[in-house]
């Protein structure tokens, strides 16, 4: 069966509290399906601004919502032991009421978040290497009362979780994976797989995400896994906005918006995160496309 078509959208922090918060409770009314964190120790493009814990912001506004689903986009490994991060999601899947996921990736190496906070900054290879092993754990402490692992670089001896997940058998994992090494990681253990692209038009975002796309139906033969039970989530990074005082080009209007959410779709991503508007001027036609726009390519 086709995965159900759904948006989340990704705000970052660097706004006062009173403010992230009333974003996320308008967004809740609108209908949004899922509110996006990012997680690192500061805002890596302006280490100044103001900038709040994701796993932290998560548990508040966890509390003062009642159906929006909550997740980060993407925690970083190296910040977070994998035992005291599965007891995180474990606590925010009782306080949420069965409403939390685990967006997990390997971080980027050009983060100020390893030098400030005095964390390890691994080589792209060994991140890559550690992350199956991290991935595998999580999932596996997320989804049992008891976990004994012995690996490489992780290990959990007798690690108990309790209580129980809401979510059965344990809250949805997203990996954000760009290279082969891991895909074939989102492909053994995660439940959705979510990509962006770098690349300098949105054309050009296309192609190299449908080569991901094929190879991600590669990945999932070879590993025998049915390539309908991967949730494909894609990320609308727009990498001129900064060159266009923050403005994004999806935000332009209705038409500009499905000109690039419908191809995205033909290539069967289901799961698309919008990054909240950096301008005010483009709140007012965000919301418009989330509260008509987006219902409309729901149905």
């Amino acid at each position: 069966m086709a995965n159900a078509i759904r948006f989340h959208v990704l705000i970052i922090p660097t706004v006062e509290w009173p403010v992230l918060l009333q974003r996320v409770q308008r967004l809740e009314a609108l209908g949004v399906e899922q509110i996006a964190l990012p997680d690192h120790l500061v805002d890596w493009t302006n280490p100044p601004a103001y900038w709040y814990d994701a796993w932290t912001a998560l548990a508040a506004l966890a509390q003062a919502t009642e159906t929006v689903r909550l997740t980060t986009a993407v925690t970083q490994i190296p910040l977070r032991n994998p035992a005291m991060l599965a007891r995180q999601v474990l606590t925010l899947d009782q306080i949420s009421n069965g409403r939390i996921e685990l967006g997990l990736g390997a971080g980027l190496t050009i983060d100020p978040s390893y030098r400030m906070g005095g964390f390890p900054n691994w080589h792209p290879a060994e991140r890559a290497d550690r992350f199956g092993e991290y991935l595998e754990l999580v999932s596996r402490l997320l989804a049992q009362e008891t976990t004994t692992f012995a690996g490489a670089y992780y290990q959990a001896d007798g690690a108990v979780m309790n209580p129980r997940p809401i979510q059965q058998p344990r809250p949805p994992i997203m990996v954000a994976a760009l290279g082969p090494k891991m895909m074939r990681h989102a492909v053994r253990h995660a439940d959705i797989w979510n990509s962006l692209s770098f690349q300098p038009s949105f054309s050009e975002q296309l192609a190299e995400t449908r080569i991901r796309c094929r190879r991600i139906d590669r990945i999932c033969a070879e590993l025998d896994r049915d390539p309908e039970t991967l949730q494909r989530s894609y990320t609308m990074f727009d990498p001129q906005a900064r060159h266009h005082g923050g403005a994004l080009s999806y935000y332009a209007s209705p038409g500009a918006f499905l000109a690039q959410i419908e191809p995205l779709l033909a290539l069967g991503i289901t799961d698309i995160g919008l990054y909240y508007p950096f301008l005010e001027t483009q709140v007012a036609i965000f919301e418009r496309i989330v509260a008509d726009v987006i219902p409309a390519v729901r149905s």
